[in-house]
């Protein structure tokens, strides 16, 4: 099994053939102050250059905390990255207006899909692509939003589980700060990743590593992740195609947590 080391060698590598075969020599990343952003965004510096890659801090006043835009702007400028700050609050304030009462998914989820539309709306005017930052445990288990944070050109570690991410930050001496800060999405007040699924990524990790060999659920953890897993796997495929002959059951069906 390959090292983490090795890893990160056949990424950065295979990044650059990707990026080369596309013609694209500019990205952009949304830097949240997190260790997988801080991560690809020091990738994305081995890979291109720091003159070539923009990170952009989109945080929302009220619920993002001042330490993580300050984590972001210090590692930015340590990469010597360019670096912008857009808090998204007027951006989601339109959803307001809507005939509606907005669900607390709903507004969680509107605050993702901001940043994606930032994200997009730099690299179109910049001839640039969008960095994914989602991990691998993040990726089977469907935790991100559709068309949000999910919504990028290329995912640089969706191969890296997230206990991976933490020992590549450590082998690219990322700060330590961002490598021991509580992973959150920040989407809501008082939300950690691990809160919401229940359980550490240690835990998710294992458990995950014995699905992809094929293991079936025994623990209660275990049946909890599997089923998740199957609920949000529509979230790494493309939209269901209605086709014009008879009807068959779908594999899957949606969660309602898009």
């Amino acid at each position: 099994m390959s090292s983490t080391a090795d890893k990160i060698k056949y990424i950065e590598e295979n990044l650059s053939k990707f990026l080369h075969s596309i013609n694209f020599t500019k990205a952009v990343v949304g830097l949240s102050g997190g260790v997988d952003s801080a991560l690809v965004a020091k990738l994305a510096v081995n890979v291109l250059g720091k003159e070539n890659v923009m990170a952009i801090h989109m945080p929302y006043d009220g619920l993002t905390a001042d330490q993580n835009t300050k984590d972001a702007e210090d590692w930015a400028k340590e990469l010597g990255i360019s670096f912008e700050v857009i808090e998204i609050n007027a951006f989601t304030k339109p959803f307001d207006s809507l005939p509606w009462n907005a669900s607390d998914l709903a507004s969680m989820n509107s605050k993702a899909r901001v940043r994606a539309n930032i994200l997009y709306h730099y690299a179109n005017s910049h001839d640039a692509i969008v960095l994914g930052t989602g991990n691998k445990t993040e990726s089977m288990l469907g935790y991100c939003t559709k068309y949000g944070d999910g919504a990028v050109d290329v995912q640089p570690i969706a191969t890296l589980y997230k206990t991976e991410v933490w020992e590549a930050a450590k082998l690219l001496n990322l700060p330590r700060a961002i490598i021991e800060k509580t992973p959150t999405a920040e989407l809501v007040a008082g939300q950690t990743d691990e809160g919401d699924i229940g359980m550490s990524y240690a835990a998710m990790d294992r458990i995950l590593k014995d699905y992809e060999l094929g293991n079936g659920p025994i623990t209660d953890e275990e049946i909890s992740i599997h089923k998740r897993i199957q609920n949000n796997r529509h979230k790494s495929e493309m939209p269901p195609v209605i086709d014009c002959k008879p009807w068959e059951e779908p594999k899957m069906g949606c969660c309602g947590n898009c």
